[in-house]
């Protein structure tokens, strides 16, 4: 799962370093001008965002998001039960108490993420003579089922969202392994080779220079 966090720069970084350790994906941001760009630019299961904020409240934060039309579930961590309150008013999802313990706040993380996943229970994917189960992390063909790693998933659902459309190398890295990762953009290649690999009938295409798409027989020619 990929998390954006938006809290005060002068905060200890410790809770990142937590959430990494039990698998998501952080982007950080230091101010609520900043957690907006990346908020609307990327592409995030959860927003978390830390109250007060430097410059500009949670509240004026959520208000504007939610304009925009974006359904992110936010989670607000405040210090006062009344901020909370007025943060679901605002479109928050959720909000937890400061002091609070890690397992609280992975707790209500996971929670939010069951409850997303429900929704997407029945939306199997289907492009290019592909079936992907995102929730199972297997793949269909006329030759079978495959059963995929994670992050060989989440390469393929990513393709499958935009068939026939030009994905970008930073796009995908950008997308499945963050910002912040120390894993080097290579691993977009290796990942791709992965996939033809195991699903030898998987119309991953290459736009040299550029990215990868999956083919789409409907269209002539991929798109950007």
């Amino acid at each position: 799962m990929k998390l954006l966090l938006i809290e005060d720069e002068k905060q200890p970084k410790k809770l990142p370093h937590t959430l990494r350790k039990h698998g998501y994906i952080i982007d950080i941001a230091i101010n609520s001008n900043d957690g907006m760009e990346l908020a609307v630019a990327g592409d995030y299961d959860m927003i978390i965002v830390d109250n007060p904020l430097p410059s500009g409240g949670c509240l004026s934060f959520l208000t504007e998001f939610r304009s925009y039309g974006f359904n992110t579930n936010v989670v607000i961590l405040t210090s006062r039960d009344k901020e909370g309150i007025a943060a679901l008013n605002s479109g928050a999802d959720d909000y937890l108490i400061k002091p609070f313990a890690v397992e609280e706040l992975l707790a209500r993380l996971g929670a939010l993420g069951r409850r997303r996943n429900a929704d997407l229970t029945d939306n199997m994917l289907k492009a290019a003579g592909l079936t992907l189960d995102p929730l199972k992390h297997e793949a269909v063909t006329d030759e079978g089922v495959f059963h995929l790693t994670a992050k060989e998933s989440q390469l393929l659902e990513l393709l499958m969202l935009n068939p026939g459309h030009v994905i970008t190398k930073e796009r995908i890295y950008e997308k499945i392994w963050g910002y912040n990762s120390d894993v080097c953009i290579s691993n977009v290649d290796l990942y791709v080779h992965y996939l033809r690999k195991k699903i030898k009938t998987c119309k991953i295409r290459t736009a040299r220079g550029v990215g990868y798409y999956l083919q789409d027989d409907k269209k002539s020619s991929p798109g950007r």
